[in-house]
Formats: structure tokens, C-alpha cells, sequence
């Protein structure tokens, strides 16, 4: 349009943003004052009036409330579908639409990193997000397929891969990361998971207040007797040790009864078949019985331990059962050991501790392996199968910081991948856009954070890390112990800022370290690690006497997943007969899941647990300062605060913004810095902004606000030009087209009448013609009649003249004659009438004779003046019968003398 809409050169003068009218602050970024007290006392407050979602820029810190709130309706995600993440009250949905629409519309790959503690609502969020996902994406028959399928793994994932811990009714044990992939529409088409470490240990030991994965407690509440009699099961679970060892068996916000018939559905409706369930469960099955294993020690008279499966446990008989191997077959690979030397291969019999430790190891790798191929076959249901190009939206749902009273490998493990998160952060979030201004030439305050590689570093330098020293400790040989590897370790890093241990020489006296302990100074804050188990956990050893086992089964599923257990595959296969230790597996897996995050736009969920008790409405402002610290808050709103909050580049802020100055609207071919200068001034902006080499900074977020509430109110103006000259132009296209069938309309109709008014004249011309040639051709046919027949005419009257006076004679002559005529006609008359009277008889003879056999004798009665004649009749058509038949016979009568037949 040439011409400009109304006030648009115009600055607005009164506004108020929507996150001035909550609770506290609902951007961290505009407090007032920012310290660590400040931000936990907004945290409170918006915390106490349900405000349970707060900014930091665009990363949203989420409170877990531990209630159910009303705030995830459909009406909800409507209201924050495709809405500027600013300009509605802080929310998850505002994240997961901003990734999703930045995805659809940009064609960028993005990834939502949900992090925090254990207990703070991550694998929650994670589900909310998927939630908002599928309301957002269209219902075709296909699209609610997948979106039914993507959200129906959260629950078979749930159930085998989450637990009650003590902070926690539902900890994912296990790491999670769900690439959702969409087409150009912005459907979904499928998705990837990607499983994390799942702590296996808690298959076999609980500790106090927790419980094992969730699905063992579906199973024994939820089954039916007949579910559990067929698996040789009971549903008291003091019968099993592999559940009762925690003294918790309930949980108050689950309900393992209805959340079995849940899981269930979900795995029919995602495809397993029914074979591949009862499979599972068989499995899940011998794992419980295989718990209640008893084993009895005794010494060889050469003094070995040895120990011997007590058969009376009818737990054997019902594991044996479920795993499909024989008892004999189980009581030898779980108490005696094959080791394979140079030139031999002696069976060791093991004692009773690495018995139970064996019979351990083995559940833990059923289940673990279980789980994996559960995962598989989640992603066979769940894969894109379309071929078209793709884009992705990455959901990450990984272990939160634990920091117990004692903490073991998994707490080291865990431990080591948050910090590759904060890494992961750091170098996205604070690295990034400190460098981008330098980049610019924005002039900043530089910002002093944490960076916490040095930590990454310590954990995973290849040779000299703390993992590495672990596998070495694990490969070499001779005695290696936990403590030989607590001695390696303190003494390569007893000089380490963040390793200390009772070598560091200014800790010799610390009595908080244990002798068999060490301590990690990691970002969240100083963790205690005890060795004790480092080395067997890191082993994850299985006795190849279980893996054969294993192999042998009956049971389809379990031959399954111990490939390793065929020895033609095992021999044939060298990397089969090579250990990958847990650490070096998981070191692997993170570092896959940091180049895969690396290349995606990253999305912030941080979460935040507001108290130890899971009480709602319970505020614990030392928990949530501790999480503020180390969740890096602090450093994230300095970093936006003293840098911009808002950043775009020139084209991209003109094309948005251009309407809001007379001069750029509509066409500005000068440069789109200076078209952007140009905005601003008319906004009267252009003292809060600094102009970068490619992009325009905007340090207050108020000012973002008037741009889009400015432009939002300019674009009904627009939109109502538009519409006036698009209106326009549909009428004057609707008159030109009722002008033209008008036209057309009123030219058919003309002719048409000048048609029917020349049928009608020509008509009636044609009729005038026909009766006039008529009338001449009768004249002239009358004249030629009278012309030809006049003499023939007289001719005839002359002859019909000459015959009256004949006739007129004639009649004279015959009354003289009448009575002569009379009498022979009298004559006449009767020799006719006896003449029919004979006729008559003969036809009536002819038409009843009888049937043409000799022997019938009946004859038709006839009146008595005929009765001679009838006779004779009678004899001839008699022997004509005869003669008849004789000739049908071969055979012919000779004639008598007087002619006849004989």
C-alpha cells in the first residue's frame, strides 16, 4: 500500500506489561535487585499464590507444586498456541510452543533440556510437553496415531524404567531422550528414544523407604490369580526378596493396580504382541522367584569354598520354569564357575557370596537387557514412516543431582552427566552470547561464571581421569581392589582443586573424608564417594556360564537378549570376547548426547523441588537457595541483565517491524540497519537499543513488549485496509461478473425473441403460402376435371339413361312372366336345401368317427332317414381301418373280384 496506516509514526505512550500484573516477578531479569535472596523470596512468592512458573529470559525455572493443577486444559494450550512467549503469564506451554513454532516455521531442529533434582518434576514436564505437542498438531487419522503412540510409551516407560525413591514417588531411574520427529506441516511422524543407564541395581537392593521398579508391584497388585498362578506367582509381597528388603511396598500417589491394566493397554495398543507379553512377564516372573535363591556354604577337603542351591526352595523349580532351563542345569551354572585358560578350561566352584553375587548379576542383566529391548521395540512402533525430509523437537529427561548420605558409582555416574549438562548450558547459554556480543562489538560488563570443564575434565580425561582410572584399575591384572583404585586415584589428583581425599595434604586431618571414601567439588555443590563396589559395578561382569545358560532357554525372548551365549557366535565374533566396562559405555553415550544437543537449538526447563517432603504449599527456602546455586540461576540472570534481552537480526527486525515508522512502511530499499534506526526513532527507542555489526541489541524487555504491542494494535489498522480493498476488490470481481452474465443474460434473450418472432412470422408466411397454392391448385385441378371428364360425363348419363329405359322395359315383360318363376324357384329351393341336408350329414360323419383301431365298434348315431347310408359308411370306413392296419404290419390284402378290400 502507498499510504500509510493512522498514527503509525506515532509512539505509544501508556503500556503495561502482563508480567507486571502477577505475583512477584514473573522474569527474573526485571527484579529490581539481584541477589540469591531475592530471586528464592520471588521463587517464594509466586510460589505461594500457584505461580508455579517463572522466567529467566526464555528459560522457565518450574516449582514443583506436588498437586494437581488446572492450568493444562485444552483451553490452555489454545491460549498459548502461537502467542509471543512474553505476552501471557510464565508457563510451560509458552517454551514448548516457542520450540515448536521456531521448529515449524524456521526449519531448526531444537531440543528441550529439562533438568533438576531428583523429585523437582522433570519427567512431569517432560510429559506436558509432549501434551502440548499433540494438542497443537492437527487430528488427521494418521497424525492421532502417532501422537497416540508417542504418548502412550510414556507409561510402559514409566513402569519399567521408574521408581519410589525417598525424595520421589516417581524417579525415573534412567535417562530419556525422546527425538520427536515432524514433517513440513509441523505433524509428527515418529520418534526416537534414546535410554540412558538405567540403574539395575535397584533390581536387587533397595534401600530403606524406597521400592524396585514399578512394574514388579503392577504385577503382584494389579494381575489376576489366573495372571498369577500361570507365572507361579503370589501377591503377598513379603514372599519376595527382591521387593521386600526396603520395607516399602506402597507408594500414596500411585496406584499399581489400575496403572498395570494402563501399561498393559498401552503395550497392545503400540503393537507388542500377545506372545511378547507374556514373555515379558515370564521374565519379570523368574526374576522375583529368582531373588528368593538360597545357597548353603561348605569347605572342599582342600579347603575351597564351595556351595551347593538348596532344591527343597520351590522358587527353583518355579524360576527354572519362567526361564525355560532346566534345574540341574541352573544349580551348576549358579554355583560353579568355568575358567577358560591357554590350554584348558577347569570348573571352579564358587562360594556362597559369589553365588548370591551371581544370582544378583543375573537378574540385573535379564532386567537391563529386558529394558533395552523394550526400548527397541518402542521405537519399532514409533518410527517416521515417512521418507520425506524431517525436522526434529528433542525432549531430555535425564537422572537430576543426587547427593545422598552415601553416595556409590550411580551417584558418580549420575553425577558426571549433569555436569556435561551444565556444560552443555555454560557453552550454549552464557558462552554463547557473551562471545556473540564480542562478536558484535556490543559494548558489556564481562560477567564471571563457573565454568565447570575443569570438572568434566578431571571425570574424563582420557588418560588420567577418574573414569579412566577406573577401567585401568578394572583391566589389569593382579589384585585390584576399591581401595587399590581410591589409592590411583588420590594419588594423581591429591593436588586437584576439586578432588579431595586423605592424601591432599591440607586434608590429612579431615575426618569427614573416609579412608574409603573421596570427595568430588562438583558445580552443585561437595559430594562424598564411597569405593566400596566402584570396580564390580564398573566389571558389570556375567558369568559365561549364566550367558550359555541363558542362551539354551526355551523361552524365545530370553535366548534373545544373551546373544553372547552362542558359542558359535561367540567364537565367530572377536568383539564378543571384548569387556566394555559401564563407565566407558556411559562416557560414550553422553558424549553422543552432547553432540547431538550441540547441534540443536536448545530450549531451558529447570526444576526446582520446594521441599524434602513432597508437601504442597510447603516453601524450604535453604532446599530451593541450594538448587538456585547450583542450577546456575544466578549466573544466567546476571548474564541477561547485563547484556540484552532481546537480539534479532536487521532484516529479520524490519520485515517484523516496518509498519511502525512512515518511512520503512511499506517499502524501505535503503539498508535494514538504517531502516531499523529508523523504527526505533519513531518509537523513540533508540537510546535503549545498541546497533551491532549484524543484529539489533535491546537491553530492556519492556521495550520488546511496545514493539509487539504497538505492531500488534498497527496490524488491525493494516488489516483493516486490507480488508477494505480486498472487500473492494471481491465486489467490483462480483459486479464484473453479474455485469457480464447480464450481458450475456440479456444477449441470449434478444435473440432469442428475434428467433421466436421469426418463427412466427415465417410460420405464418409458410401457412399463408400452403392455404393460397392450395386454393390455386383446386382451381386449377376443377378447371383440368372440367376440362377432361365434361365429355365422359355425358358418355355416362347418356348410358345410365339408356339402362333405366331397358330395365323400364324389362320389367314389363317379367310381371308377365312372375308366376312361371315362382314355381321353379319353389323347386329349386328344395333340391338345394336336401342337398345341404346331405352335406351335413357327411361332415357330422366325418367329425365323429371313431378311433382308428378295428376293434372299436362305435359309430355315431344318425337320424333315421340316413340310416341306409349310414351303413354302408359304417363297412367302408371299417375295412379302410383294417386295410390300415395291415399296411403299418408288412402285409397287403389281396383285392376281392369285385374290387374292393377284403
Amino acid at each position: 500500500m502507498a499510504t500509510s496506516p493512522e498514527r503509525v509514526g506515532s509512539p505509544l505512550t501508556h503500556y503495561t506489561s502482563l508480567l507486571e500484573e502477577i505475583v512477584g516477578c514473573g522474569d527474573m531479569v526485571l527484579l529490581d535487585t539481584v541477589s540469591i535472596e531475592t530471586v528464592v523470596d520471588n521463587l517464594r512468592q509466586r510460589y505461594s499464590s500457584d505461580g508455579i512458573y517463572t522466567y529467566i529470559g526464555k528459560v522457565v525455572v518450574s516449582v514443583n507444586p506436588y498437586k494437581k493443577m488446572t492450568i493444562y486444559t485444552a483451553e490452555n494450550i489454545f491460549e498459548y498456541r502461537s502467542r509471543n512467549m512474553f505476552e501471557l503469564p510464565p508457563h510451560i506451554f509458552a517454551i514448548a510452543d516457542d520450540s515448536y513454532r521456531s521448529m515449524k516455521d524456521r526449519r531448526s531442529n531444537q531440543c528441550i533440556i529439562i533438568s533438576g533434582e531428583s523429585g523437582a518434576g522433570k519427567t512431569e514436564a517432560s510429559k506436558l510437553v509432549m501434551q502440548y505437542v499433540a494438542g497443537v498438531t492437527s487430528n488427521t487419522a494418521e497424525v492421532e496415531r502417532v501422537k497416540e503412540q508417542l504418548l502412550l510409551s510414556n507409561p510402559v516407560l514409566e513402569a519399567f524404567g521408574n521408581a519410589k525413591t525417598v525424595r520421589n514417588d516417581n524417579s525415573s531411574r534412567f535417562g530419556k531422550y525422546m527425538d520427536i520427529e515432524f514433517n513440513y506441516e509441523g505433524d509428527p511422524l515418529g520418534g526416537v528414544i534414546t535410554n540412558y543407564l538405567l540403574e539395575k541395581t535397584r533390581v536387587v537392593y533397595q534401600a530403606v523407604g524406597e521400592r524396585n521398579f514399578h512394574i514388579f508391584y503392577q504385577l503382584l497388585n494389579g494381575a489376576s490369580t489366573d495372571v498369577l498362578e500361570m507365572l507361579n506367582l503370589k501377591s503377598d509381597f513379603a514372599q519376595y526378596n527382591y521387593v521386600n528388603q526396603s520395607g516399602c511396598n506402597q507408594a500414596l500417589t500411585i496406584n499399581d493396580g489400575k496403572d498395570f491394566t494402563q501399561t498393559l493397554k498401552a503395550m497392545d495398543i503400540l503393537g507388542f504382541t500377545p506372545n511378547e507379553v507374556s514373555g515379558v512377564l515370564e521374565l519379570l516372573s523368574g526374576i522375583l522367584n529368582l531373588g528368593n535363591f538360597r545357597f548353603s556354604g561348605y569347605s572342599l577337603p582342600n579347603g575351597t569354598d564351595a556351595c551347593t542351591l538348596m532344591e527343597t526352595d520351590t522358587n527353583v523349580c518355579y524360576s527354572c520354569d519362567m526361564f525355560g532351563v532346566s534345574v540341574a542345569s541352573f544349580k551348576q551354572a549358579l554355583t560353579h564357575r568355568r575358567v577358560e585358560t591357554a590350554k584348558d578350561c577347569v570348573t571352579k566352584p564358587l562360594s556362597e557370596s559369589e553365588a548370591i553375587h551371581a544370582r544378583d548379576a543375573l537378574a540385573k542383566a535379564i532386567y537391563s537387557r529386558l529394558f533395552s529391548w523394550l526400548i527397541e521395540r518402542l521405537n519399532k512402533s514409533i518410527e517416521a514412516r515417512a521418507t520425506s525430509k524431517k525436522v526434529s523437537m528433542g525432549v531430555l529427561d535425564i537422572y537430576g543431582f543426587e547427593i545422598f548420605r552415601d553416595n556409590s558409582f550411580e551417584q558418580f555416574i549420575i553425577n558426571y552427566c549433569n555436569e556435561k549438562l551444565q556444560q552443555v548450558f555454560i557453552e550454549l547459554v552464557l558462552h554463547q552470547e557473551q562471545e556473540e556480543y564480542i562478536r558484535e562489538g556490543i559494548e558489556w560488563v564481562q560477567i564471571s561464571y563457573f565454568d565447570n570443564g575443569i570438572i568434566c575434565q578431571l571425570i574424563e580425561h582420557p588418560s588420567e581421569g577418574v573414569l579412566s582410572l577406573l577401567d585401568e584399575e578394572c583391566l589389569r591384572p593382579g589384585n585390584a581392589t576399591d581401595l587399590t583404585y581410591l589409592d590411583k586415584i588420590s594419588h594423581k589428583h591429591k593436588e586437584h582443586g576439586h578432588f579431595h581425599c586423605r592424601q591432599t595434604r591440607s586434608l590429612r586431618s579431615d575426618h569427614t573424608i573416609p579412608e574409603n571414601s573421596f570427595r568430588l567439588v562438583h558445580y552443585a555443590g561437595r559430594v562424598l564417594y564411597k569405593v566400596d563396589g566402584f570396580l564390580d559395578k564398573n566389571k558389570d561382569l556375567l558369568y559365561k556360564d549364566l550367558s550359555f545358560l541363558m542362551h539354551s532357554s526355551e523361552r524365545q525372548l530370553l535366548k534373545a537378549l544373551f546373544p553372547e551365549g552362542n558359542p558359535v557366535y561367540s567364537s565367530d565374533n572377536p568383539t564378543v570376547k571384548r569387556s566394555y566396562t559401564a563407565a566407558s559405555q556411559f562416557k560414550s553415550s553422553v558424549s553422543e548426547l552432547v553432540s547431538n544437543l550441540m547441534e540443536k537449538s536448545p530450549n531451558y526447563i529447570r526444576c526446582i523441588k520446594p521441599n524434602a517432603t513432597q508437601k504442597p504449599h510447603s516453601f524450604d527456602s535453604d532446599l530451593v537457595e541450594h538448587q538456585v546455586r547450583y542450577l546456575g540461576l544466578m549466573e544466567n540472570i546476571q548474564v541477561r541483565r547485563a547484556g540484552f534481552a532481546f537480539k534479532q537480526f536487521y532484516e529479520e527486525f524490519l520485515v517484523r517491524y516496518k509498519m511502525l515508522s512512515k518511512d520503512t512502511w511499506p517499502v524501505w530499499k535503503a539498508s535494514a540497519r538504517g531502516g531499523t534506526r529508523k523504527i526505533l526513532q519513531a518509537c523513540r527507542k533508540v537510546e535503549e537499543c545498541e546497533f551491532g555489526r549484524t543484529k539489533i541489541f535491546i537491553r530492556d524487555p519492556k521495550t520488546v513488549f511496545l514493539l509487539e504491542d504497538k505492531r500488534k494494535r498497527l496490524l488491525h489498522i493494516i488489516a483493516t485496509i486490507i480488508q477494505k480493498i480486498f472487500r473492494g476488490y471481491i465486489q467490483r470481481k462480483k459486479y464484473l461478473q453479474i455485469r457480464n452474465a447480464q450481458v450475456c443474460i440479456a444477449r441470449h434473450w434478444k435473440g432469442y425473441q428475434v428467433r421466436k418472432d421469426y418463427l412466427q412470422v415465417r410460420e405464418a408466411a409458410i401457412v399463408l403460402q400452403k392455404h393460397w397454392r392450395g386454393k390455386m391448385a383446386r382451381t386449377e385441378l376443377w378447371r383440368m376435371k372440367c376440362a377432361v371428364k365434361g365429355p365422359w360425363a355425358v358418355g355416362v348419363i347418356i348410358r345410365y339413361w339408356r339402362g333405366y329405359k331397358v330395365r323400364k322395359h324389362y320389367g314389363a315383360i317379367l310381371k308377365r312372366k312372375t308366376l312361371n318363376y315362382q314355381k321353379a324357384a319353389a323347386e329349386m329351393i328344395i333340391r338345394l336345401f336336401k342337398a345341404y341336408l346331405n352335406y351335413r350329414f357327411l361332415v357330422f360323419i366325418r367329425d365323429h368317427l371313431p378311433t382308428p383301431s378295428p376293434i372299436d365298434k362305435r359309430w355315431p348315431r344318425v337320424p333315421a332317414k340316413f340310416k341306409d347310408t349310414s351303413k354302408i359308411l359304417r363297412i367302408i370306413h371299417h375295412r379302410w381301418r383294417c386295410q390300415q392296419l395291415t399296411s403299418s404290419c408288412g402285409t397287403t390284402t389281396a383285392p376281392t373280384p369285385g374290387g374292393r378290400p377284403g
